[in-house]
């Protein structure tokens, strides 16, 4: 067995272990070996003795995160299977190799089996990130393997990962390339092309995951006006334009994301007059453009990162579908979303439901939207499900 430094349970606390999950709570412990630090590797065992798990040792919460349930070495050939492993089923469901599509999540933390480690592909760059203290200290062997594995799809990793790692470990990390170097910053989506700000924007630069949900908007855009709020890319703006939408209209609160959108539809639709994009407040807007439009897309942030805020969350969600409710023209679509992993999908349903009732429209749902393959949810780990989204016909 490989000599890592032991993390003993509670008795009756290796359940959930048992049944794969991979994470370890704090208040699992009963007692660990003095000097461990954050981000070592530790191997956990049951307080009878028996072997249950290695992996990520980190001060909080989430004492552990697994690595693996056999007894094996974290070393160079680990991390190689582990991310073949990955790639393998991106190309086996169409998604890697796909010459009108290179953009695509590689890694997806505990959907395969690397939690604390995400992976979003860019044409020849592959963008790192990392969640937890561990996947830091392990970035360079990461890196080293993904340039092995990926070979010729890849010649850059940008690795960025200053806003995502845990403040208190103090960590001062810094963006940048780990391997190669590159000013193309130009993806490929299903055909379309996208600025990726993998330097300055959020998560890693392009919200990878919606991409399925954009292709099924521009299947409703056609003779349609539209409204993409909280717009950030343009993402949903340029399908709904390729879908023949009448006009397309971008509000986001981010002069930087207004900026990024206009350059995405000039890159598509050069000179095209049916876009126009607004830095305003989504709320104020809504109030000023009533039944204007007949398809609109409501996709914010985050409203709850973690499970404190989510009463809070919920009422957000609400308040922002009854504007959207109030706001759009009978015999339109919206498009809702929520992309709080402590939101479940009957939280989220609740809020919408709500909404519908204090607008006093009639509400049909035409879709359940989730989470696209490339962004696989570990059986074991259910907690992994965080995008959750709506297709609704309003009368």
């Amino acid at each position: 067995m490989p000599q890592y430094p032991s993390v003993i349970l509670k008795r009756g606390k290796e359940e959930s272990l048992r049944r794969f999950h991979p994470w370890i709570f704090s208040g699992a412990i009963m007692r660990m070996d003095e000097g461990i630090g954050e981000g070592d590797i530790v191997n956990v065992f049951s307080s009878s003795g028996d072997f249950l798990a290695c992996g990520h040792y980190q001060i909080g919460s989430i004492a552990v995160r697994v690595l693996s349930f056999r007894q094996v070495e974290i070393d160079a050939e680990f991390w190689e299977s582990r991310l073949a492993s990955a790639l393998q089923m991106r190309i086996a469901i169409g998604i890697a190799d796909n010459e009108r599509n290179n953009t695509y999540r590689l890694v997806h933390g505990e959907g395969d089996n690397l939690p604390g480690l995400v992976i979003d592909c860019y044409g020849a760059t592959a963008v790192m990130q990392a969640h937890s203290v561990g996947m830091h200290v392990s970035r360079l062997a990461v890196c080293d393997a993904l340039v092995r594995v990926m070979g010729h799809r890849i010649e850059n990793v940008y690795y960025k990962s200053e806003t995502t790692l845990p403040f208190k470990a103090d960590l001062r990390q810094e963006n940048g390339f780990m391997y190669g170097g590159s000013d193309d910053n130009t993806a490929v989506e299903n055909g379309l092309r996208f600025h990726v700000d993998w330097l300055k924007g959020q998560k890693t630069g392009f919200f990878v995951d919606q991409r399925e949900n954009r292709s099924l908007l521009e299947q409703y855009a056609r003779g349609r006006t539209v409204l993409n709020m909280f717009c950030y890319t343009g993402g949903f703006s340029v399908y709904a334009m390729r879908g023949g939408a009448q006009a397309v209209h971008s509000v986001d609160s981010s002069a930087k994301a207004i900026e990024l959108t206009n350059r995405n539809v000039a890159l598509n639709f050069p000179g095209d007059a049916r876009h126009e994009a607004f830095c305003d407040d989504a709320f104020k807007y809504l109030d000023a453009n009533d039944k204007k439009y007949d398809l609109i897309i409501l996709d914010p942030p985050a409203f709850a990162k973690h499970r404190a805020a989510l009463h809070n969350a919920l009422k957000g969600y609400t308040r922002l579908n009854v504007k959207g409710f109030e706001r759009i023209k009978p015999g339109g679509i919206l498009f809702t979303f929520s992309c709080s992993q402590v939101v479940t999908k009957d939280n989220f349903r609740n809020a919408v439901f709500t909404a519908a009732a204090q607008a006093g429209r009639k509400v049909r749902i035409l879709h359940q939207l989730h989470q696209p393959a490339d962004h696989p949810i570990n059986i074991y780990h259910p907690e992994g499900e965080y995008l959750k989204g709506l297709v609704l016909y309003v009368e």
